[in-house]
């Protein structure tokens, strides 16, 4: 029999802020220059600068720049909420969770000590300054979008602390905008070329990620970098990170329709196909509902099933959407031919009416079920009461040749709405953009110390800035990096000041960060067309 245990509700620990780093960074405090030496002043090392940098785009050689995005939720989140905890606490209570920590980590005998901790939690705040460009910056690879220093000289230690914590809660929603913006100009390219492009182009590519997402926070994350470029998403804890971490007057975060799952088109069997789609059609009577349809045959449905419910779908007041869920995702939508290469071949086979429904394909298949109208650029789209989402396997590659084998065959890109799951979103790394920290810039005996990595292995891919860093345009609006600068050059920067010492001096609404990557695409339309 089995017994019952008690209910059990955690929390984190007050010096979860502490511990939010990588257990190398214990030991560097007492690594750089201390007070006493003979150098300068000998006050040894009492600033640091550190800056976050997108090195290279090997890995998304499509995208030469990055959306700047997440420094606002890396902020509110670790630097104002994890750490509140800590300065909320008893002194001798976090010191001494500390040293428990330090003792069980490193073992018997360490060195280490907690008088650092004690003292910046006697301060009362994190004394850092966080500068970095407006958030839905197009920034270029290799220019740094966020510096980090410390305010007091007592807590040099701390920029360098907390760079661990700001990769980690960064670089992938930054990656999944970045991402995002090339499924955009992708589907707008299409659009536009065998139509145009109108507000609902932002739901044509619709965030299925979700279920493959490390954890929620991490969904919740990736799908706000979505959502920087698009309006559909199923990932719905994003909406209350959004609102959390980037309110304000936000407009339309997100939106979707109603959809069925496998669970819900087969618990009738096969044979319940035709009453489970008019139990869809009753419950939902008007506009947008979706229908995964490949529970046992796709292509019965399209023949068989659909046939038999062409009067209602036609009068109803709103469209149903096919959704396929299986196979080659550009041969099923598309059709089982090349034009290039098979069109000869189709063209026979058609004449003599031997042509299969994997041949013509999904699109296909409902425009001659369903009817369509030409647009004013010649290609053909779908009736207004069908439509098609296709959202397993979906890439760039297979999205782009699923358009121009449309494209091809006469049919318009806006007929299909592509989910994007997580074989985009989350089957990324921080080495898709290079990302890195590093610090470039620090002062040690009284006395301003440029600093720069730049090893002879590696072909100078992990090369960082040196000294300070200042952000400009030039005359063609592109962003530029100065490197060396003075603190006083700071203020002409565009790396503007965001938070210091616990306050906010920047806040951005996610209306906001969208506001500036509509800017910085149509300023980089703009250069691509002097150019």
């Amino acid at each position: 029999m089995s017994t019952k245990l008690e209910r059990r509700i955690t929390t984190a620990s007050p010096i979860a802020g502490l511990l939010g780093t990588d257990g190398y960074k214990q030991s560097h405090r007492p690594l750089y220059p201390q007070p006493g030496s003979e150098h300068g002043d000998g006050t040894g090392t009492t600033r640091i600068l550190i800056n976050w940098t997108n090195r290279s785009n090997k890995l998304l050689p499509n995208s030469s720049h990055a959306v700047v995005f997440g420094l606002q939720y890396f902020i509110q989140s670790y630097l104002v909420e994890t750490w509140e905890s800590f300065f909320a606490a008893a002194e001798d209570e976090v010191v001494d969770l500390f040293l428990a920590e330090l003792d069980a980590y490193f073992g018997p005998g360490h060195t280490l000590d907690a008088e650092h901790v004690r003292a910046l939690h006697r301060l009362g705040y994190l004394p850092l300054k966080v500068r970095a460009l407006k958030e839905g910056t197009l920034a270029p690879i290799g220019v740094a979008t966020v510096t980090i220093e410390n305010t007091h000289d007592e807590f040099f230690w701390l920029p360098n602390y907390i760079e661990t914590a700001l990769s980690a809660t960064i670089w992938h929603p930054s990656t999944t905008a970045t991402v995002a913006l090339e499924y955009r100009d992708i589907i707008e390219t299409w659009v536009e070329r065998t139509g145009t492009v109108t507000p609902g182009t932002l739901f044509h590519a619709h965030d299925f990620s979700m279920r493959g997402q490390t954890s929620l926070t991490s969904a919740a994350a990736s799908g706000a970098g979505h959502l920087t470029s698009f309006l559909g998403t199923d990932s719905m804890p994003s909406l209350d990170f959004i609102r959390r971490y980037y309110p304000g007057e936000n407009g339309t975060l997100a939106g979707s329709v109603p959809a069925t799952e496998h669970s819900v088109m087969c618990i009738r069997g096969q044979q319940g196909e035709l009453e489970v789609f008019k139990h869809i059609l009753d419950t939902f009577p008007t506009g947008v509902v979706s229908a995964v349809s490949d529970g046992y045959d796709l292509f019965k449905v399209l023949t068989e099933v659909l046939p038999q419910l062409k009067a209602e779908i036609l009068s109803r007041d709103g469209k149903l959407v096919i959704r396929p869920d299986s196979g080659d995702p550009v041969d099923i939508v598309t059709g089982e031919y090349v034009i290039d290469e098979d069109l000869i071949e189709y063209e026979h086979a058609k004449s003599r009416g031997r042509v299969t429904p994997e041949m013509s394909g999904v699109v296909e298949l409902l425009g001659e079920l369903f009817g369509y109208t030409v647009n004013d650029k010649g290609y053909k789209v779908l009736d207004s009461h069908i439509g098609v989402i296709y959202g397993d396997s979906i890439t760039q590659e297979r999205a782009t040749a699923i358009f121009r084998r449309l494209a091809a065959k006469g049919w318009a890109a806006e007929n299909v709405v592509l989910g994007v799951g997580s074989f985009t979103y989350q089957y990324k790394t921080r080495d898709n953009l290079g990302s890195a920290v590093k610090a470039t810039w620090a002062v040690v005996d009284g006395e301003p110390v440029d600093i720069q990595k730049d090893p002879k292995t590696g072909g100078g891919g992990k090369k960082s800035a040196k000294g300070r860093i200042v952000l400009h345009r030039d005359e063609t609006g592109e962003i530029r990096q100065l490197e060396g600068t003075k603190p006083e050059d700071d203020e002409s920067s565009l790396l503007e000041l965001v938070w210091e010492d616990g306050y906010f001096y920047r806040h951005q609404s996610f209306a906001d960060v969208r506001g500036t990557l509509e800017a910085e695409r149509a300023a980089r339309k703009e250069r691509r067309r002097a150019s």
